[in-house]
Order: C-alpha cells, then sequence, then structure tokens
C-alpha cells in the first residue's frame, strides 16, 4: 500500500483523509495524495448513510464489516485511522458531523476525498466548505475507466446513447479481448449466443463462502440489535469482507462459474439462485476487487482455454461496457434522473415486494432470494420484479427506492440508470431503445418457475390466468401514444390491432381487476 513521496502539503496540520464505506481500496485517490506520516484517515459508520433508505441487513453488515477489515489494513500499512463505530457515545450520527470532530480534535488544515458514487452526498459535501470552516478538495474516482469529461466528451451530439458503441471503445481503450483494433472472434458481442435456458441436470457451483470472523460477527450482533426491523435474513452471512476474500471468490468463479456463464446468462431455476453468476459486483463496488484486474482474470482464462469465448465477452461487457456505461448517465444526468416518470406511473409499490407473499411462483422466487441474500441476478431485476413493475405502472421513484434499498452491490450510480431507464424506461428511451416489457412467455422459456405456479401461463384471461399475460398489453395501450411510434414495437401494435374487439377488452378488463387487487 503506497504513498505518494510528497507530503500532501506544506504546513504542520494535518490533512483528513475521508474515506467512505465503498472506497475500501489501497488505490483511492484520496489515499495516493495523502501523507502516512503526518495526515489522518477518517472512516465512520453513520446512522444517516444506513438509514438514506431501509438498507437490507446483510447490506449495512457487509459494508461496516468491510470498513472495520479495511481500517485494519490501512494501520497495519503505517496509517494513522480514525474509526467511528456506529455506538460510539460521541458519534453524531453524520459524515458532516464526523468531520467536523475530527478537523476539531485533530486541528485539521483540510479534508481530501475522493469523489463520492451518490449525487446526495456529494451536493451535501459541497456545501462543507462553508458550512464547516475547512478547505475540503475533492479528487476523482480514478477507479472507473472513462472520467466524467469522457463519457460528457462521448455522449455530446448523439440522440440516442447506446451501450454497445460506448463499449466499443471501452474495448479499444483497455486492449481487452483485442486483436490490434479487431475484436476478439471478429464479433465485438456474442449476447445471442447467452440465451440458453438452464436445466437442474446441470451441475450448479455455488460462489464462494467464508466463515465470519470475530470481526464480522461482532458486526452482525450490531446489526441485529440496531436494524432489527429491516428487511432481509442476516444470518447465515457468508460474503467476503477483506481484500485476499474478494480475490478468493474472483479465483473461485473464474475456475468453477465463468466456463458456463455465458450460455447461462440470462437463465433461472427454482432454488438456484446463483447459478453461473459471479458474485463479485458487491467486491468491486465497494472497492475490494479492481474492476480491470477482474476483466484481465476473464480474459486469460479464455486466452488459456479455460473459458470460451462467449462466456469471457459476456462478463467483461457487464463490467468494462455496462458499469462503466450507466455510471456515465448518472453523473451526466443528475441531478433530477431519478425522478423521471415517462409513464406518469403513480401506482405504490405492491407490499409483497416487502413480504415476498404472492402467488406468482417467478416473484416469490425472485424476491425470497433477495430477502435471503441481498442478490438476484440481472435476469430477475430486469424481467421479474421490474417487468412486474412497470407493467403495473408502479411509482419508477418507489421502484427505485425499493432496489437502493435491498441488494448488496447497489449504489446510486448504477442502480438508478438500471432501475429508472432500463427497467421502468423512465426516461422516455435515453438509455434503452424500447421497454423491456414480457408477457409471461418470456418467464416460462427462461425459468422453470410457471410448472408450479398458480397461474396458467399459456392463459390469458381469468383466475387463473398468469397476471403477465394481461397486464402487458393493458401497459402498452394504455401507453399507446408514447410508444406506437417505436420502431422495435411496431409489430407488436399491429398484432393488437388485429385481435378482435371482445378479446381486447376483456384483457384490458381483466387487468383492471388484477390492478385493482394489488
Amino acid at each position: 500500500m503506497s504513498a505518494p513521496s510528497e507530503p500532501s502539503t506544506t504546513s504542520d496540520r494535518p490533512l483528513i483523509v475521508l474515506i467512505l464505506g465503498d472506497q475500501l481500496s489501497p488505490d483511492m485517490h484520496a489515499l495516493r495524495n495523502a501523507n502516512p506520516d503526518k495526515d489522518i484517515v477518517l472512516m465512520a459508520e453513520v446512522l444517516d448513510e444506513a438509514t438514506y433508505v431501509p438498507h437490507h441487513k446483510k447490506k449495512i453488515a457487509f459494508v461496516f464489516s468491510a470498513m472495520r477489515h479495511f481500517a485494519q489494513e490501512l494501520r497495519a500499512a503505517g496509517w494513522h485511522v480514525s474509526y467511528t463505530r456506529l455506538t460510539d457515545p460521541e458519534n453524531t450520527g453524520s459524515l458532516r458531523g464526523e468531520v467536523q470532530r475530527a478537523v476539531t480534535l485533530h486541528r485539521a488544515g483540510g479534508v481530501i476525498v475522493t469523489e463520492p458514487g451518490e449525487y446526495r452526498l456529494k451536493a451535501d459535501m459541497q456545501a462543507w466548505p462553508h458550512e464547516l470552516g475547512v478547505d475540503i478538495q475533492f479528487l476523482e474516482d480514478t477507479r472507473f475507466l472513462a472520467s466524467h469529461a469522457e463519457f460528457q466528451l462521448w455522449a455530446k451530439g448523439r440522440k440516442q446513447l447506446r451501450m454497445e458503441f460506448f463499449y466499443r471503445e471501452m474495448r479499444r481503450k483497455t486492449g481487452l479481448l483485442m486483436h490490434d483494433d479487431q475484436p476478439e472472434g471478429g464479433r465485438w458481442n456474442y449476447d445471442a449466443e447467452n440465451r440458453k435456458p438452464a436445466k437442474h441436470d446441470l451441475f450448479m457451483p455455488q460462489p464462494f463462502q467464508i466463515r465470519p470472523d470475530a470481526i464480522t460477527n461482532e458486526v452482525l450482533d450490531l446489526v441485529e440489535a440496531e436494524f432489527a426491523d429491516n428487511f432481509g435474513t442476516l444470518r447465515p452471512f457468508w460474503y467476503a469482507v477483506t481484500r485476499d476474500g474478494a480475490h478468493d471468490a474472483l479465483s473461485h468463479f473464474i475456475e468453477h462459474s465463468l466456463p458456463h456463464f455465458g450460455d447461462y446468462q440470462d437463465a433461472m431455476l427454482d432454488g438456484e439462485p446463483f447459478l453461473y453468476h459471479a458474485v463479485l459486483s458487491l467486491y468491486i463496488n465497494v472497492g475490494l476487487l479492481d474492476p480491470l484486474e477482474v476483466c484481465r482474470r476473464a480474459e486469460k482464462a479464455f486466452l488459456d482455454g479455460d473459458a470460451p469465448l462467449n462466456a469471457a465477452e459476456g462478463f467483461i461487457r457487464q463490467i468494462i461496457g455496462w458499469r462503466e456505461f450507466v455510471r456515465g448517465i448518472y453523473w451526466l444526468k443528475m441531478p433530477g434522473y431519478t425522478d423521471e416518470n415517462f409513464f406518469s406511473a403513480e401506482r405504490d409499490l405492491p407490499a409483497f415486494f416487502w413480504t415476498g407473499e404472492t402467488d406468482m411462483a417467478c416473484l416469490a422466487a425472485a424476491i425470497g432470494q433477495t430477502r435471503d441474500y441481498a442478490y438476484a441476478h440481472h435476469i430477475h431485476r430486469l424481467m421479474v420484479t421490474g417487468n412486474f413493475a412497470m407493467l403495473s405502472g408502479v411509482d419508477p421513484r418507489q421502484v427505485h427506492e425499493w432496489y437502493l434499498a435491498v441488494y448488496l452491490d447497489a449504489y446510486e450510480w448504477v442502480e438508478a440508470p438500471n432501475v429508472i431507464g432500463m427497467s421502468q424506461f423512465a426516461d422516455g428511451g435515453l438509455l434503452g431503445s424500447k421497454p423491456y416489457a414480457a408477457s409471461g412467455n418470456y418467464i416460462d422459456k427462461m425459468s422453470d418457475y410457471c410448472g408450479q405456479c398458480r397461474y396458467d401461463v399459456k392463459q390469458k384471461i381469468g383466475e387463473s390466468a398468469c397476471p403477465f399475460n394481461t397486464l402487458y398489453w393493458d401497459f402498452l395501450i394504455r401507453n399507446q401514444a408514447k410508444l406506437r411510434s417505436n420502431p422495435r414495437l411496431g409489430h407488436i401494435f399491429r398484432n393488437w390491432d388485429r385481435m378482435d374487439e371482445d378479446k381486447r377488452s376483456a384483457y384490458l378488463a381483466h387487468a383492471n381487476t388484477i390492478k385493482e387487487a394489488l
């Protein structure tokens, strides 16, 4: 863990180096611009950050335990760390209060911090110099490939922002899976090969699991005591909370799951919440894993013949393509992006999103594993819970806040564009070319949920009909003024126009019955 050779300031007064709970990397810009012989690293567990949405118990436990372990790592590397625990009597409950307390205690000459990943926090911090009477230096988060300026330059003048074209720029920039200026295998994207349904006769590796140590057990007890009413199951808790553990999880994925990741990337199976997915985004998003290093490992697996191209490319695309792209969208469009509501949807989020108590097998499975693991893979989020919320006309702000609360890897910069833009189409097509709306047929094709559901996916109306079927048509028709001109939806509206009037009326009437029951 290296520090710069030059001191951070000529003053004898130390700087406060604020490290946030999702900045647990020794390569954070703030650390690289500080002096371990003089400056003070400040880390704080504060109620404001733990409660701005009702976070899943596992997420609070993961972040607090990872923070405490990282503080140990910093101390071992020679840094002076001032660490505030949630229950410390002096804890002010806010980052602002803890910074002010640290500045006073250490007679600090200023504060340096790597830019936070959420707009609300950055906006609050920008007021600190005036309110606290201390200079604050904001440094760029260099964990990302594309700076804000770089993304803005790429987006300038484009009527539509599409990930595929941005992804190609990131491939060229990194050289990942490239031969000179050409993509490996002659194609940029192998997504068409990544849509196979899975079967239970396949061997399903489990994600890397680790037994909680004394620090983690202490945090688990804290969360159980202080956040007993929060959503989610706390124990068992088996996620890694250190850099070494996160690297073990990466190696486990590369060896056991990456070879089949591509083929079954979009599949869903009852009782198999993970399939071949990496379950690494939580580690990347808090800084325990470097995203480019993760991609290099996947590339090496392909080059060594240990993983096929469609698996390596699909995995790398999620990180240097989609992850970078949504972060660019977020900072390009904030503030205001999380209030977008293209369809003017106003329905409250159904209560079963918090309980999982629904007769719809797919939703019960997706919400159930979210409750138990604070995890669901992208198809559960997009095509099950997200699809149902959009079809039902749920307020996208409420959907956004639910996703932000319940998932281990959810931070607003990554979660908001995925929900507001992709899942709910609430930005009107800035991020995606069409709404990801689907009937029960898609879920039946990509999962085994429908065979054990109370509802019949083949039926369109009636008490036994799959609710997705009529909600799908109801969504399209009530929003047809905004969607009929979409070239990717023209054939669907033509199918509707060919239906006889009685059938169309029955569909819409049944959809209203479902919505009223929500």
